[in-house]
């Protein structure tokens, strides 16, 4: 088989190496020398507190050469003013000369590291498997029904009822095998916090014609958002909206976003039949991950929630 041959990305690797190993230092040497300031005082100063300021500090550490800076990235979070202390001495930062450079690097740390956690976090959540012998599971499960469904009563727990909230059979656990407690949780929390919301979702995945499997399709997103979070591409939307360490809170809202703006997004497109699931999902997913390139992104929900958080 014949390797097809592209000059063009040829270039482009042979351009790579060439600014990442050699010119990248001696522009950041020459720069210094005329600013008296350092890539990361740059950055920090020359930027406001967001996804732009955050995202070019992560791009510095990596690049490094010094062991200091890069071992920044892993730091924990008792950690991590003592290590904005050794960055400081490393570049020979005062603070007098630059005063709002140690907190300005504190809290792109934190969002850094606090990003590495959340997924961290989001993956042990992934991994446990729903137990019927877990009461605390039980429970869980048996409160997404109460607050999506407050007028009917659950005639058992192993039912055909648990169709109406959009699980496949007679018994939901089977449905949380590829994303575990994580799909559930975040069923709960979207109908915990967004009670209308979520309902009026529901109603609209009951449409006769427009209908959808409510919670398959929110486990579904679920999945997306671990996908988007693993991958890195939620990185613009935390660094914007979280100034310091994003935790599961962040992702579970995260959550909200998107089960509210797939379901408005499926209504708006009117499908044929939910065969087209896949194509449409994909479709969401394509507008959800360039909305994600727009540096000051910010995937919000704009309705209030019921809790305050």
């Amino acid at each position: 088989m014949l390797l097809s041959f592209c000059p063009t990305k040829m270039l482009g690797c042979i351009w790579q190496y060439f600014y990442t190993s050699f010119l990248r230092y001696c522009l950041k040497w020459f720069i210094r020398h005329v600013t008296g300031k350092c890539e990361l005082q740059r950055i920090c100063s020359g930027f406001k507190p967001g996804a732009t300021r955050t995202t070019k500090a992560e791009y510095s550490l990596q690049s490094s050469k010094n062991k200091i800076l890069t071992g920044a990235l892993e730091t924990s979070d008792d950690h991590l003013e003592q290590c904005v202390k050794h960055i400081m001495q490393e570049k020979n930062i005062k603070l007098q000369k630059d005063p709002m450079f140690k907190e300005s690097l504190h809290i792109c740390l934190l969002q850094i590291t606090g990003y590495r956690s959340l997924y961290v976090s989001v993956e042990d959540l992934r991994k446990e498997v729903f137990s019927s012998e877990s009461l605390e599971h039980e429970a869980m499960l048996l409160k997404l029904w109460d607050l999506l469904m407050p007028t009917v009563k659950l005639e058992s727990r192993i039912t055909k009822q648990w169709g109406d909230i959009g699980f496949q059979g007679d018994d939901p656990k089977t449905d949380f095998r590829g994303m575990g407690m994580l799909g559930l949780i975040n069923l709960v929390f979207f109908s915990e916090n967004y009670t209308e919301e979520a309902r009026q979702v529901l109603s609209h995945a009951n449409h006769p014609k427009l209908g959808y499997s409510y919670a398959i399709v929110g486990i579904n997103l679920t999945e997306m958002a671990y996908s988007l979070l693993k991958s890195g591409a939620l990185k613009p939307h935390f660094y914007n909206t979280v100034l310091g360490k994003p935790d599961l809170k962040h992702f579970h809202q995260l959550y909200c976003y998107l089960a509210y703006e797939f379901d408005k997004f499926w209504v708006a497109e009117e499908p044929e039949s939910i065969m087209q699931f896949n194509h449409y999902r994909e479709k969401f997913h394509s507008k959800v991950k360039t909305e994600l390139q727009d540096p000051n992104v910010s995937l919000t929900l704009t309705v209030c929630p019921k809790n305050e958080f």
